[in-house]
Parts: C-alpha cells; sequence; structure tokens
C-alpha cells in the first residue's frame, strides 16, 4: 500500500489545498471571465479579440446589438445567452454553462477553428459529462449564427442515439432568444422534407441536420454535408455488410477541407481492436487529420463524494485508490469512486465506465494476458526516434555476393528502422539475436518481421535495437535477415519456419531456404539442435508468449516500435489459448516472444552451431561468443 502521508492531519491539509485549487476556477461566460481565447475588455466584459475585428465600434453599440455581434465569435456566451439545456440531475430547464471537461473539449475545436483550419477531433470519453451535448450545439452555433446552407449530419450507432441528440435540438429552438434573431427572421423551427423523415430544414437558415445510424451509410449520399457528428463509434456493428471504415469515409468524403467545417468522432471505449480504437491510436501517434482528446473521470464535478470520517476511508483504500491520491485526486472524489465501483462485478468493469486514462478505457475487455499498467510503462519506453530509416544491401541479394560488403543505405520511406548500431568497439560480451517472422508476399496478407535485439548483461535488460516489416518473397527474406545477422556481430539467427516448410513441402523443393541460407551462414537456431529454425506449435508458442509476458510484468526488456506494444493491446488469450483479435496482426509481437524465450534458454550462445567457413571469407573476423 502506498502511503506517503503517514498523519491524518497532513492528508486532511493537502485534501484542503487541492480542493481550494479545484474551486478557484472562476468562471463567468457572460462576463467573459475563464473563457478559451485571446479577450479584451469591452462593454464591461471580456470579448474575443475577433468581435472587435468585426466591429470596431463594439463598445458603442445599445447592449441587444452588441449581444448579436458577440455571438457570432464567442461561441461561450452564445452558450450561456441562448442555450437551454435539460439538467440531468434536477431534470429543469437551465441555460447551457459550460463545465471544465466542455471547456477542455471547446478549447480543441476553437484553437483549430480560429486557425482557420478544419475542425477534426476524436473524443474518448467517460460518461455523464456533456461531450454529446457540447458537440451538438457547437454544430447548432455554426447553422444558427454564423453560417447559412450549413448542412449536419447526426450518425449513431442505433437511430434512436441520433434522434436523443436531435432532441437537444429542438430544446434549443424552442427557447431560442428572439431579440438575437435577424431583424427578418421568425423563430427558428424544423420543418420536414417530404419523403424523407431523417431530413429536418432548419426554416430561414437553408440548413439541413440530418439523422442517420451507422447502419444506413447511403442515406447520407447525395447531400453537400459540411459537419458530422458520428456518436459512440466504438459500439458500431461490424459485419458482411456494414463496416465502420466504410460509414466513416462515406461522411467525411462528403466533407470539404476547408474552415468552420466539422468532423468530430466520440465515443465510450469499448474494448481495443474495434475501429474506434484504431483511430484513436492513429490520432496519437499523429498520424490522423484528428485531435485525440480524453477526459477522465475526475474532471467532472459530479464525480465526488462528502467524507465523513477520513481516517477510516484512508484505512479502506487500496494501492488503486491510493494511486489516485498520489496522482493528485481529492478525498472527496477518491470515495465516490471507493463507493462506485462496489456496483460492478469486477474493478475492470469499473474502469471500462469511469476510466482514469485512455489505455485503462480501451484495456477493459478482460482477456488481454498483458497487465495494461506495465504496457503503459513498456510504451514510455518508445519515444527514441530511429537514427537511421533505410534498408540493408550487400553485393548481391543471395548466396556469398548478399554477405559481402553489407550497409545500410538511408530512405526516406525506408522498410528498416534502427535505433541503435552494433556496438562494436566494446567486448565480445555485447551480442545480437536476430529473430524472423515470416508472413505473406500481398499486401494483404500478415507482415514479415525481422526483429534485432541486443541480448542482455548484468547491467542492461534486453532491447530492441532494428527492425524491418514488409512483404517480400520469403527468399528474399531469408537473404536480408542474414545481411541484418551479420551486420550486427554475426547474430544467432532465429527464423520460424512453420511456414517456409510447408512452402517447401507444397512446391517439392529439395532444399528449402533456410537450407540455402545456412550454407552460407552457420549461426542459425536450430529446433531441438536438429531442425534449422525456430517451429511454432502449442507448446512452444505458449512458452514464449509467457516469456514476453513476464517480461512486460516485470519491465525486463526494453521496446522501441509502438506498434508492438499495440499489438499486445490486441492480443487476446480465449480458452487457454493465445491469439491476436480478427484482424489484427501478431507479427512483431511474436519476433519480441520467440526472441525472449531463445534468450532465455541461453540459446545464443552458438557454441554447438559454429559459423561455418564461409564466415571468413568475405572479410570479417569470425568471432566466438563465449559463456
Amino acid at each position: 500500500m502506498i502511503n506517503t502521508y503517514n498523519i491524518i492531519d497532513d492528508i486532511l491539509a493537502e485534501n484542503l489545498r487541492r480542493k481550494q485549487e479545484l474551486a478557484g476556477d472562476s468562471y463567468d461566460p457572460l462576463l467573459g471571465v475563464g473563457c478559451w481565447g485571446d479577450r479584451v475588455e469591452a462593454g464591461g466584459c471580456l470579448v474575443p479579440r475577433e468581435v472587435l475585428a468585426r466591429c470596431p465600434q463594439y463598445a458603442s453599440l445599445e447592449p441587444v446589438e452588441q449581444q448579436r455581434q458577440r455571438i457570432r465569435e464567442d461561441f461561450e456566451f452564445w452558450c450561456a445567452r441562448c442555450v437551454t439545456i435539460k439538467d440531468k440531475m434536477s431534470g429543469r430547464n437551465v441555460p447551457l454553462v459550460l463545465n471544465r471537461p466542455q471547456r477542455r473539449l471547446l478549447a480543441v475545436m476553437e484553437e483549430q477553428r480560429v486557425a482557420g483550419r478544419p475542425v477534426r477531433v476524436i473524443l474518448l470519453k467517460a460518461r455523464q459529462w456533456g461531450g454529446s451535448t457540447l458537440v451538438q450545439m457547437y454544430m447548432a452555433w455554426m447553422q444558427l449564427v454564423r453560417h447559412s446552407g450549413w448542412n449536419s449530419l447526426i450518425c449513431g450507432h442505433l437511430q434512436a442515439t441520433s434522434k436523443s441528440i436531435k432532441r437537444m435540438f429542438n430544446l434549443l429552438l424552442r427557447h431560442y432568444p428572439r431579440e438575437l434573431l435577424d431583424e427578418d427572421a421568425g423563430q427558428p423551427r424544423f420543418s420536414k422534407l417530404e419523403g424523407q423523415p431523417n431530413v429536418q430544414q432548419l426554416e430561414g437558415r437553408d440548413c439541413l441536420v440530418i439523422t442517420g445510424s451507422s447502419r444506413s451509410e447511403d442515406a447520407v449520399r447525395g447531400y453537400d454535408i459540411a459537419m458530422a457528428h458520428l456518436s459512440e463509434v466504438a459500439f458500431w456493428k461490424e459485419s458482411a455488410m456494414h463496416c465502420p471504415d466504410d460509414v466513416v469515409r462515406s461522411v467525411c468524403g462528403s466533407i470539404a477541407l476547408k474552415a468552420d467545417t466539422v468532423i468530430v468522432l466520440e465515443s465510450t471505449a469499448n474494448g481495443v481492436g474495434d475501429y474506434f480504437h484504431d483511430e484513436w491510436l492513429r490520432a496519437e501517434q499523429g498520424l490522423s487529420d484528428k485531435q485525440p482528446l480524453f477526459v477522465p473521470w475526475y474532471e467532472i464535478g459530479m464525480y465526488a463524494m462528502a467524507v465523513d470520517d477520513p481516517q477510516a476511508l484512508w484505512q479502506s483504500m487500496d494501492e488503486y485508490e491510493h494511486r489516485l491520491w498520489e496522482a493528485g485526486r481529492t478525498l472527496e472524489q477518491i470515495n465516490w469512486y471507493h463507493h462506485k465501483r462496489k456496483e460492478y462485478r469486477g474493478h475492470q468493469l469499473m474502469m471500462a465506465e469511469y476510466p482514469s486514462s485512455a489505455s485503462e478505457a480501451f484495456s477493459t475487455t478482460g482477456n488481454c494476458p498483458f497487465d495494461r499498467k506495465m504496457l503503459d510503462d513498456l510504451a514510455a519506453t518508445c519515444n527514441l526516434p530511429p537514427v537511421l530509416v533505410g534498408d540493408i544491401q550487400g553485393d548481391g541479394q543471395q548466396g556469398l555476393a548478399a554477405k559481402r560488403n553489407i550497409h545500410l543505405v538511408r530512405l526516406e520511406n525506408g522498410l528498416l528502422k534502427v535505433w541503435e548500431m552494433p556496438e562494436r568497439n566494446k567486448p565480445i560480451e555485447v551480442r545480437y539475436v536476430v529473430v524472423v517472422d515470416v508472413g505473406g508476399r500481398a499486401d494483404t496478407s500478415d507482415y514479415s518481421v525481422i526483429a534485432v535485439w541486443r541480448v542482455g548483461d548484468q547491467s542492461r535488460h534486453p532491447a530492441i535495437v532494428a527492425q524491418w516489416r514488409g512483404h517480400i518473397d520469403h527468399d528474399q527474406l531469408g537473404w536480408k535477415s542474414m545481411q541484418l545477422a551479420k551486420y550486427y556481430n554475426d547474430a544467432a539467427l532465429v527464423i520460424e519456419c512453420n511456414t517456409l516448410i510447408n512452402e517447401a513441402a507444397r512446391v517439392g523443393e529439395s532444399e528449402y531456404i533456410l537450407q540455402e541460407v545456412h550454407k552460407v551462414y552457420g549461426r542459425i537456431y536450430k529446433y531441438g539442435g536438429k531442425t534449422l529454425g525456430f517451429h511454432t506449435n502449442v507448446k512452444t508458442k505458449r512458452k514464449a508468449i509467457t516469456a514476453l509476458i513476464m517480461a512486460v510484468r516485470d519491465g525486463k526488456y526494453i521496446e522501441r516500435d509502438i506498434d508492438a506494444v499495440n499489438e499486445m493491446r490486441d492480443y487476446q488469450e480465449i480458452n487457454s489459448r493465445y491469439a491476436a483479435r480478427p484482424g489484427k496482426h501478431d507479427d512483431i509481437l511474436m519476433t519480441r516472444a520467440i526472441g525472449l524465450l531463445v534468450m532465455q534458454e541461453k540459446a545464443v550462445n552458438g557454441e554447438e552451431q559454429s559459423p561455418s567457413r564461409s564466415l571468413a571469407v568475405d572479410g570479417w573476423m569470425s568471432r566466438r561468443v563465449r559463456r
């Protein structure tokens, strides 16, 4: 149990400081206090600088006219002045005053909009803080205030979800202040288009609001859409007839890349391996057009409970709850969490509904064999950029020529990443192992992976130092892996041989690829000391995966490729068998598992597998590794 504070008075003093810090967040959207953006004082309020840029005479206008000018550039003011919502706690209609998580989301959206960029966000939610409300009102602001002819789409995993969001829009329209409408405009309202029950027209603004579900992507075709709110995307079902990727592509393909267009994908998590999880990972890695935003449960103000007996609470807190304290949570927040989790059969279910981190939100499917926190720690080692991206080459592509003049070349889109060059100026105890997982040739097949390990010693854990990943003919894969093994100090070469053996049997080759490579490179791993290559079967796979699970759990190896960690997040154990989730890969993962197992069994020594005589003919010094 973590216990930084030994005296309850010290705990209470720190708790009071934290609560005061939370309460010190002054916010008044009518006065502009605590609101987003660059603001200046005008007319007794803090207004966005853009208001004065558009209307230099703003301060001399009548109050109502000031408000008309202000709502065009000040979304937070517009919400408090013009938007009515139903309060979830009291059930009453109240003005929309943004809470702290809503203001975080708005800041992401407004930063893009004010810079003149399209608004693109992927939002991972905890429950009950109004993320969907904020997105929907932002789109309503665009249609009611900033643009005419600016069509929007609301798409949920079920039609009922879309209709629920549309009800928020109807409440806004019924209570919209008439004095802030254009002088010649009547009270805004929806009217249906004949023969199109899922399309509503916003009268006076020439805007359409289209509702649909993830199962009806064709319903959005043919409309000029400027904004899309895609809700609970993690729960969109995938089948032979419907694919979330197709729905999103259909929607986003109709939205132009220009200012004030909006695309927001939002959802609570639904485990790993689905479309939403993939898109979230792409956004986190900077590969997506969308900016990721996660809101943890403790940023939601309602998730706190008064503490009657602080001493009793402190003593009853488990290790996870003590970590919450160490992370800066208040006793009131922890007390709420402590009681709320009793509603769930397991802590994993609680974390799914009320996550503290994005990785916690996703890793709650219950059958991933890797510890979530340890995967987070492993991911933290993946921040070292490669020292080289390119390829490895020799004088030829096969045979002895492939082993002469081996060198690295830089290529902008190369498939080889090198994080550490071989350590040649150190004692021979610095050893390497090259592990190969054989994939397919076609772009749609599994990848082939060549991973280079630096073997651990008394001062350093084993580490991934280089990796090649791509699609390639298997004979070329064998020779390329030989080149990397040769380049890295005559490394032991461990090639997963199932695919190669099956291929050789299929075409009737007298000697398959491993035997050809072994003629010129003798340091190839032999399964059982007899058969070239590593044979993956039920027994060896379980041993290898167990070795990887233990290494991740104990922090006993250094990873460099975040995709390896992502494959572990997508891995599962079902009926005592390990496999990647449907549609996912485990090629990188297997090079880690096999490498760790081989190193554990000290099969990298190579004493019983002497290098062939050919090692000495290419100008390289043949060196043995001694125990």
